[in-house]
């Protein structure tokens, strides 16, 4: 169902790649949809607040395990399992984490021809334009989310990356 999903998604990513203002992410957390096509949805989403279960969806999506992102968030295991249970609501700081790796994966998977596991390897791996890190290790920051962004700009179109 999940693969579904994503495999949606790309395919709407992806008729709307040309047009900036029109691309639609979304990302669903416990059979409920979060959707946004520009900044202000973005922000109102942030504001709100996504529910701890953002983390688990997010690590579905990506086929990186929840403990990789509640390192990088900083989040105990524990305390995770028990806002989680408890349905709570992550902070603005950590609701924009997510948002912005989601976007992130849409990206990637287009920029990859939606090959999403080939898309995942690279993740994975070492990269010469990274500083010879692996982009998921970035992951902590959103500088790091960013220089990920600016290599699979380079890889859409042809450079180094």
């Amino acid at each position: 169902m999940e693969k579904l999903d994503i495999q949606n998604s790309l395919k709407r990513a992806d008729r709307n790649s040309r047009d900036k203002k029109k691309s639609l992410f979304y990302l669903t957390i416990d059979n409920k949809n979060f959707s946004w096509s520009g900044y202000e949805d973005k922000i109102q989403i942030i504001r709100k607040g996504l529910p701890y279960g953002a983390i688990e969806a997010l690590s579905k999506r990506s086929n990186i395990p929840v403990k990789h992102y509640l390192n990088a968030l900083q989040i105990v295991q524990t305390t995770y399992n028990k806002k989680k249970k408890a349905k709570s609501i992550l902070s603005k700081k950590d609701s924009e984490f997510i948002l912005t790796l989601t976007e992130l994966f849409d990206y990637g998977c287009i920029v990859f021809n939606n090959e999403i596991e080939k898309f995942q390897r690279w993740l994975q791996k070492p990269n010469i334009s990274l500083g010879g890190v692996s982009p998921d290790s970035l992951f902590d920051s959103l500088l790091g989310i960013q220089q990920v962004k600016n290599s699979l700009d380079r890889l859409e179109y042809g450079n180094f990356a």
